[in-house]
């Protein structure tokens, strides 16, 4: 296992694999108890990043992993296993000693290489949201204006308010469903306000049906992670509240 740094290299962490490897616990199960104690606000909420491992059969595999800082890590092994919290400081002093050291040229090239690999993947994400804002300014003008709202047509705050209710998705969430992720739906039309006299601006309406179909194909496209927090591959921000429930 090695120290991961964020934010420049300027904070050194530990993952929650190596954690659960130092206690002699299951990885998801430290990853639940990281999130409960985040969720009661004893630590922070770690950031998720993508490690290495196999899997019993010697496979390789990508699995995440949350990097938790030197204070929480400490709060999250007194809760799972107290006696090993000498070790973790061992762990602890190692790392650090580590990070002090200058790095060899074979750690600066790997360094930078993968430097180099985030800046292409950002630029690749930067053409792909270009093009998306392109393909919605050039539809623009196909967009229809009405007077009404029809029947069976509902705009984002409406849209935001029943899916957080039937899926408990968050607001930001929704919001990447709608306006980021591929496939993002045009709106159907624009709606003149009542009250345009006064500056009120139009607002977009999409069809009901559709909306429904589209959040019902991304909730089956999520991975759950806990009972109640998912990823999806189009959201990199990582997990996110999604509770599957009946109501319409």
């Amino acid at each position: 296992m090695t120290i991961a740094k964020f934010q420049g290299g300027d904070a050194v962490t530990m993952s929650s694999r190596e954690i659960a490897d130092l206690v002699g616990s299951r990885h998801d199960k430290v990853k639940q108890s990281i999130d409960r104690l985040a969720e009661r606000g004893v630590i922070v909420q770690p950031p998720v990043g993508d490690e290495q491992s196999s899997d019993s059969l010697g496979r390789p595999r990508t699995e995440a992993v949350y990097h938790v800082c030197k204070r929480d890590s400490f709060v999250v092994v007194a809760q799972l296993c107290p006696e090993f919290t000498a070790v973790l400081v061992d762990r602890w002093q190692a790392l650090e000693e580590q990070a002090a050291r200058p790095m060899t040229q074979a750690e600066i090239t790997a360094a930078n290489a993968n430097h180099l690999v985030a800046v292409e993947r950002q630029q690749r994400e930067q053409q792909v949201a270009l093009e998306r804002i392109e393909t919605r300014v050039a539809n623009v003008e196909q967009v229809r204006y009405l007077d009404s709202r029809p029947a069976g047509f509902e705009s984002m705050t409406s849209i935001r308010e029943r899916v957080n209710l039937r899926l408990g998705l968050p607001q930001w969430v929704i919001n990447a469903v709608m306006r980021d992720i591929p496939g993002a739906p045009l709106p159907f039309a624009m709606v003149r306000s009542k009250h345009a006299d006064d500056g009120a601006q139009p607002y977009a309406i999409w069809p009901k049906a559709d909306i429904t179909r589209r959040f019902d194909r991304f909730a089956a496209e999520c991975t759950f992670v806990t009972p109640e927090r998912a990823t999806h591959p189009d959201i990199q921000q990582g997990r996110f509240k999604l509770c599957l429930r009946t109501t319409a």
